[in-house]
């Protein structure tokens, strides 16, 4: 059984290649979301639709507009419009469940820039929680990429961005299509479906196809460098059809369903590699008492400022960092939460005080322990 789950709902799936959403279908899916929320797992949606969504009002009203235009202006605006509609959608299904909903609207940059993706990641985390389902799009508004056909590639890669920035066990891209096929099934009725993909070789790119039809703007390609990006980073991930009944509950049970993707490494180890990776272009240190190096090389415990005795240089908040003891010995390298100047005010101090002392909090600690890895046991990497 899995535990944190991200779902990726194409517009495919959310209007049944229509142009309005489908509550049906969105109604079915949230009902097997509740009852994994029930389990124990920490669902997060990363969806598509809202383009969908703001032509479906726009012909409610008449307008004239060309809203089969390939416009990037156009796409923008209606996506500004149909937000809003997406996410009521969403927030009446899951009220029949009695779960809140959150709204988190991205960039590109919001992953790659790392202040950004450790405020990312930690609103995630808080989110999760408390037991909040967070609704995640890319900011189609202020973003090109996906509405020209691009990158994204209708949610797909964002949805594996996501994946690995908050640790997920399982990434499942829900569409029509119930699996990935060795040709396109809509063309060729002799296509064979390939239940498990271990390595992405040529020969399965050569597989992949673009959309087949003008609503969704993803296809196999794009689906296969999500997949590409989720192995290299420890996670699994399966494609699958959202018209199955309880396809997401039969997954969480590691049920034979789709095409199952395996990681070439596992995630805590993919992850503890990124950070690693790093730490060449730092130059930052906090040192630590012997307090502070016990629980967290014998106890895996997080850095709080208690244990901090000073810093080294200057860094910023999202930084990677080199944690020391007080006999210069190399701890661990990890993501600080808060900038070298913080933590100078904050040293030595109980967590309880930080926003007292600050004004503000990022948290209660220096340096998460899902935000480091510990020097010993990577030696040579």
């Amino acid at each position: 059984m899995t535990k944190r789950i991200v779902v990726k709902l194409g517009t495919n799936i959310l209007t049944k290649n229509s142009t309005h959403l489908d509550m049906k279908t969105i109604d079915q899916i949230t009902d097997q979301i509740s009852t994994l929320n029930k389990l124990g797992n920490e669902i997060l949606i990363v969806t598509s639709g809202a383009v969908t969504a703001g032509k479906q009002i726009m012909i409610s009203k008449k307008s004239n507009l060309d809203l089969d235009s390939k416009k990037i202006g156009l796409r923008q605006g209606l996506a500004a419009i149909g937000q809003p509609e997406l996410m009521t959608a969403y927030k009446n299904s899951f009220n029949r469940h009695n779960i809140i909903i959150s709204q988190i609207l991205l960039t590109r940059d919001d992953l790659n820039i790392r202040k950004r993706y450790l405020n990312f990641r930690n609103t995630l985390e808080n989110l999760l929680s408390s037991k909040i389902v967070p609704i995640i799009n890319e900011n189609d508004v202020v973003s090109v990429d996906e509405l020209a056909g691009n990158n994204f590639g209708d949610n797909d890669t964002l949805s594996a961005m996501v994946s690995n920035t908050i640790d997920a066990d399982l990434l499942v891209l829900l569409g029509e299509v119930d699996g990935f096929y060795s040709s396109d099934p809509y063309n060729n009725p002799k296509a064979k479906i390939i239940s498990k993909i271990t390595k992405i070789t040529n020969e399965i790119r050569s597989y992949a196809k673009d959309s087949h039809d003008e609503y969704g703007t993803g296809g196999m390609k794009s689906k296969l460098e999500a997949a590409d990006l989720s192995m290299s980073s420890g996670i699994k991930m399966v494609i699958a059809s959202g018209y199955t009944n309880n396809i997401l509950i039969k997954l969480n049970k590691s049920e034979d369903i789709g095409t199952v993707f395996i990681p070439k490494v596992d995630r805590l180890e993919a992850r503890k590699r990124w950070i690693l990776s790093g730490k060449n272009n730092s130059s930052g240190k906090i040192i630590v008492d012997m307090g502070a190096d016990s629980a967290i090389k014998e106890n895996g415990n997080s850095l709080l400022p208690v244990g901090v005795l000073n810093v080294i240089n200057s860094f910023k908040r999202g930084d990677i960092i080199e944690v020391i003891n007080s006999k210069n010995n190399s701890i661990c390298w990890g993501i600080t939460n808060y900038d070298s100047l913080e933590i100078m005010k904050i040293k030595g101090m109980n967590s309880d005080n930080i926003e007292s002392i600050l004004g503000h909090s990022y948290g209660e600690e220096v340096v998460h322990r899902n935000n480091m890895t510990i020097t010993e046991k990577f030696k040579g990497i």
